[in-house]
């Protein structure tokens, strides 16, 4: 059976690459495989058939770029979602419409079976919260594109973690990425979530108020979204600190993990992934079991978007749950609110937020 497919938004993430990601050269004249439009193209199943932006310029060049038809490429998403039959609705636009456009697609005549939303999932928590409730209504399927649940070493690794014990009970974590918080630590959050199945129960933290995106990204506007960190203690126990102040040139993903029965040190940006199993009060490196190499970006990163899609698929033909839900996307999400609140406050903040402090609204792109 073949799907059909719409994007609303046809910037970078859609198929027409980012600043900082990719060839400069390339950005906005190529198809770009690592993207939603390239996961579609990798799926025989996926038919990407229409396409939405507000912007005439960038809706001809994707249009042009992935062949959709002139008939089919829509200037506002509205027009798309009124005129298109669509059993996927890929939206990638900004973090502060993915509330409404979810909302919209949702409830519209093209009726999907599942929403594929970029990451992170909003800007406030209880727009995600609605964006989840709303889709549960509808009979949708919202899927968030945390990108790094759909590569398979990271997947074999959280059933290490999860099903086979390879670390006994996580007590520790320590993990670094770059700045900022909402647009870019998304990703190390939910890798956070997702490896130990937890939720974050109280919160402190530290806002830098920088960011590089305006400048070296040409992001275009100022925005709330910057580097920070703090302390999170999980749910189960766990005690993790977390660093996203450094600029993109300087930063790594790293992740040193630390539980009752071994360590785990992972470096994404190098290319490292160590384990150590704990014996007799020692710790002896060992190879991860199953996992041959380490995640990178080049290689794991490129083929998440077309794992996404095909896992689309699966999810679409009854054959698996949801694995990247807006529920779990919301656990990055309230972190990191949490931590311009605990910041502003000068105090810790528990988790779930109060329901005020559900609509703290942090802007980022």
């Amino acid at each position: 059976m073949t799907y059909t497919a719409g994007i609303i938004g046809t910037g970078g993430i859609a198929g027409m690459g980012i600043l900082g990601m990719h060839d400069e050269e390339d950005i906005g004249r190529k198809k770009i495989e690592a993207s939603h439009a390239g996961g579609y193209d990798a799926q025989t199943e996926l038919d990407l058939v229409a396409v939405a932006d507000v912007d005439d310029e960038k809706l001809e060049r994707f249009g042009r770029a992935w062949e959709i038809p002139e008939e089919r490429r829509y200037v506002g998403h509205e027009a798309m979602l009124e005129a298109e039959d669509l059993d996927v609705i890929s939206v990638c636009t900004p973090s502060y419409l993915h509330h409404e456009h979810v909302l919209d697609a949702a409830r519209s005549a093209a009726e999907p079976s599942l929403i594929w939303c970029e990451k992170p999932i909003a800007s406030q928590v209880s727009a995600a919260e609605e964006m989840v409730q709303v889709c549960e209504e509808t009979e949708t399927e919202l899927l968030v594109n945390h990108s790094f649940r759909f590569t398979d070493k990271l997947q074999k690794l959280r059933t290490l973690i999860q099903e086979e014990d390879l670390l006994g009970e996580i007590q520790s974590v320590s993990a670094q990425f770059r700045m900022e918080l909402l647009r870019n630590s998304t990703h190390l959050l939910d890798t956070l979530v997702y490896l130990l199945d937890a939720r974050a129960e109280t919160v402190a933290g530290h806002i830098t108020g920088e960011n590089e995106a305006v400048d070296s990204l040409e992001a275009g506007r100022q925005v709330d979204d910057s580097g920070g960190g703090g302390f999170v203690v999980m749910d189960d126990g766990s005690f993790v600190t977390i660093d996203c102040t450094l600029p993109r040139a300087i930063s790594s993903m790293t992740f040193n993990v630390i539980g009752t029965k071994g360590k785990l040190y992972m470096n994404n940006d190098d290319g490292e992934w160590r384990y150590w199993r704990l014996e007799d009060g020692d710790h002896v490196e060992e190879l991860l079991p199953g996992i041959e190499g380490a995640w990178t970006w080049e290689d794991d990163y490129q083929r998440a978007f077309a794992n996404a899609a095909s896992h689309i698929v699966d999810v679409l033909e009854g054959d698996a749950a949801n694995g990247s839900t807006g529920e779990e996307a919301t656990r990055s999400l309230e972190i990191i609110i949490a931590f311009y609140l605990s910041h502003n406050t000068g105090g810790q903040v528990e988790i779930p937020l109060a329901r005020p402090l559900r609509d703290v609204n942090v802007t980022s792109w």
